[in-house]
């Protein structure tokens, strides 16, 4: 019998298929505060993993409170995109501490990125250069999400259910990025699979 492989990063999702047929029309919109707030915060993220970078080298650590606030971002990031995706219908809590994944809108979507007690100190010297395959497979998938994502957003407006196929793929894709982030991020050593599955 075959475990799941636990991996540093990962995204849960489980929201009901059925949406709202305005949505995916007017939803971006809705998103546009949450998507401002996600900009500024990827940008906060830039800082703090330069400030981890030292950490890092010196250390063999990213302290726990920088961790915290860098995880932060991509829990905040992944709320936003997913409402404004309309891959699920409840609006996200302008909120930026952990609690905020505990609440209602946790049973939609939440993400997880443990925390490594100790890190290789050289790899964030190389990280970014093994992680370039892992860059062309993104593209491909930003593409293809690209797609996926108008397809199902048709979908939804013709038949009020976002398509299982297209939803299971955008949010694989998100996971796949987000594994990749957290490894050049410096946030995990694990090297990401090139699957698409949890």
């Amino acid at each position: 019998m075959a475990t799941a492989t636990v991996h540093a990063a990962n995204i849960n999702f489980h929201a009901d298929r059925r949406v709202a047929r305005w949505r995916p029309l007017v939803q971006w919109l809705l998103a546009v505060p949450h998507l401002v707030v996600a900009n500024a915060l990827s940008s906060l993220r830039g800082i703090l993993t330069l400030i981890s970078l030292a950490t890092v080298v010196f250390t063999k650590r990213i302290p726990r409170p920088l961790f915290d606030a860098i995880a932060m971002t991509y829990r905040y990031e992944w709320r936003a995109f997913s409402y404004a995706l309309a891959l699920h219908e409840e609006y996200p809590p302008f909120e930026f501490m952990p609690a905020a994944d505990d609440d209602g809108h946790a049973r939609n979507t939440s993400l997880t990125i443990t925390y490594p007690e100790q890190l290789n100190r050289w790899k964030p010297l190389y990280k970014w250069l093994l992680a370039v395959p892992h860059y062309v497979v993104l593209v491909a998938l930003a593409v293809a999400s690209v797609g996926c994502l108008l397809w199902g957003a048709a979908t939804v407006i013709v038949t009020g259910a976002y398509p299982e196929r297209a939803r299971r793929f955008l949010v694989n894709a998100y996971r796949y990025c987000l594994r990749v982030e957290t490894y050049v991020g410096l946030l995990t050593d694990e090297y990401p699979p090139f699957h698409l599955g949890e």
